[in-house]
């Protein structure tokens, strides 16, 4: 099912709960590449990843919903999102993995996760990871 109007926004029906919450950029950029994905592999999962691949280098999970990432931060966030067809490293479950220790550790800090000062990069990465599932359950409850 499309996910954009003919006039090219995104039908908010259609659309994960996470990025209904988030702004109208991340809901158009998932919507629009689900779309194009939609029309080359057709409506299925596949067309999902490349969607989420395409969020992820504009915006990074915080919590239960997707905020645009700094200028300077724009681009993959994780080896799965840079990856191509054939790619099975891990994914950051929209954490921005390539944001500098200091910018993840302001994330873990509005997350309000304990323990945060002492955790190094890859830590922090798993600790924002669980803690965005976790706030997105409670939001689906």
């Amino acid at each position: 099912m499309p996910k954009t109007t003919s006039r090219g926004q995104a039908k908010k029906s259609e659309l994960p709960d996470t990025i209904k919450r988030s702004d109208t950029k991340a809901q158009r950029t998932f919507a629009k590449a689900h779309d194009s994905a939609a029309k080359e592999y057709g409506y299925g999962q596949r067309a999902h990843r490349v969607a989420y691949a395409a969020l992820k280098n504009t915006h990074e999970k915080v919590g239960d919903h997707w905020e645009p990432k700094a200028k300077r931060a724009k681009g993959p966030s994780d080896p799965q999102a840079r990856g191509g067809r054939k790619t099975s490293r891990p994914a950051a479950g929209g954490v921005d993995a390539n944001a500098s220790k200091n910018h993840l550790y302001d994330v873990a800090q509005r997350l309000d996760i304990p323990g945060r000062s002492s955790m190094n990069k890859q830590e922090l990465v798993q600790a924002i990871k669980k803690a965005n599932r976790r706030k997105s359950a409670k939001a689906r409850a």
